[in-house]
């Protein structure tokens, strides 16, 4: 395994990661196999373990927990906090009176006493960015957090974060988890440059497109939309929608390549997103045992002239689809982009 430092934290993680969003009622519900996975990863040299509060409503993290407990020290753990954990207000968003509260959260279900990357799982438009450095600032001075760092985050948001931490004094966010593959290479714009001029750490997920890289869904192929990561996002696997179909013509390019130079789809898709030198750790998310034994391979390595092939069918900087279904405020508020009507004038 070779390992990367993770922006200017000087942390050194494994260039592949273990992602666990298919490790518990979502995925794989069976524990002792997903313990199983977390220690075959640990035993493959892969250092860093990525969750989230709200995978499997918690049940990931109290998987990992459990499968680390004895390895703790030998772990970079990550996890993530803002979806909501439950009904009501107050229970989710990047304010201080939920962070303070999920952190402590994750914490118990983790049975550690520190975690040593927690990410904010998405901007939040409601909070002002001020308040999620404080109380994020002051996690790491209390000793709960090592370092924290973003998901999702537009490069100007990024920027505006970091010169708040400088006029504040707040401690900075030192990483970002994008979602980078193949089919959507959007990132490489404005968000990977933007990571590396101001030194963040980048953890990439969903190298294999949401499993479209897989080899599972192919052209001409029915989709059964009933079932894993179709059942949670049935419109990403539409074949009907043209949007699918443009996926699945490029997946079509891409097989002939991975047998071309010999590896399966799998693996090529790994090995684009881990060749991006601004890129510390691409997160790989089995869902058992046998799956992570295909994609922990880091032998995989490509080169000009296989990159220049999958430059030919997804141009860089080119997204197929949007990775992330949730539109920013600025495009899903109506109050943000057009002018209110004027008031009726009452006689």
């Amino acid at each position: 395994m070779r390992y990367r430092l993770l922006g200017r934290t000087g942390i050194e993680v494994s260039a592949l990661s273990l992602g666990t969003m298919m490790f518990g009622a979502a995925g794989n519900r069976d524990r002792a196999d997903c313990v199983k996975a977390i220690h075959a990863a640990l035993d493959a040299g892969i250092n860093l373990i990525d969750t989230a509060d709200m995978y499997s409503n918690g049940e990931s993290e109290e998987i990992v927990g459990i499968a680390i407990a004895s390895r703790r020290d030998r772990v970079v753990l990550a996890t993530k906090g803002h979806f909501p954990m439950g009904e009501g207000p107050n229970r989710s968003g990047n304010s201080r009176l939920w962070l303070t509260r999920a952190v402590e959260d994750s914490l118990r279900r983790l049975k550690t006493d520190w975690i040593d990357v927690y990410q904010v799982h998405r901007p939040d438009p409601r909070t002002d960015i001020e308040e999620t450095l404080a109380v994020l600032t002051d996690l790491v001075r209390a000793g709960k957090i090592r370092a924290f760092g973003s998901s999702y985050t537009p490069p100007e948001d990024m920027v505006d974060a970091w010169h708040v931490a400088e006029r504040r004094g707040y401690a900075r966010f030192r990483t970002e988890q994008p979602s980078y593959s193949i089919l959507t290479r959007g990132i490489e714009a404005a968000v990977l440059p933007t990571c590396h001029r101001l030194g963040l750490g980048v953890l990439t997920s969903s190298p294999l497109a949401w499993g479209f890289l897989t080899g599972k869904y192919r052209k001409g192929g029915v989709a059964n939309l009933s079932e894993g990561r179709a059942a949670l996002l049935p419109a990403r696997f539409d074949p009907a929608l043209p949007v699918n179909q443009r996926k699945l013509d490029a997946v079509e390019e891409h097989v002939v390549l991975a047998a071309d130079l010999g590896c399966t789809l799998p693996q090529l898709a790994i090995a684009f997103a881990a060749a991006n030198p601004i890129v510390s750790s691409v997160i790989i998310g089995p869902r058992t045992t046998a799956q992570l034994e295909e994609l922990a391979r880091t032998d995989v390595v490509l080169s000009d002239e296989a990159l220049d092939r999958i430059d030919a069918i997804v141009p860089p900087g080119v997204n197929l689809y949007n990775p992330d279904l949730a539109s920013p405020a600025s495009l899903s508020n109506l109050g943000l982009r057009r002018r209110a009507p004027p008031e009726r004038a009452i006689n």
